[in-house]
């Protein structure tokens, strides 16, 4: 997993799809939708950390625009 876009793909692998509307607002959705995936055990740790790093970078390249 290295994107964004593998991060979506992975949600959407759990029948969660998110679209807000506003960049910002998609990743910390996001970010949730994983909380809630690895508090479920779900997910694996690795996939988790990985994803919630790609989400972290994302997050604040968005906010230097």
């Amino acid at each position: 997993m290295k994107t964004l876009y593998d991060v979506q793909q992975l949600l959407k692998s759990y029948g969660t799809i998110v679209y807000l509307g506003d960049r910002e607002s998609d990743i910390a959705m996001m970010m949730l939708e994983l909380d809630e995936l690895e508090q479920a055990g779900v997910l694996e740790k690795k996939q988790y950390d990985s994803a919630k790093v790609i989400l972290a970078y994302e997050l604040q390249q968005s906010r230097k625009l």
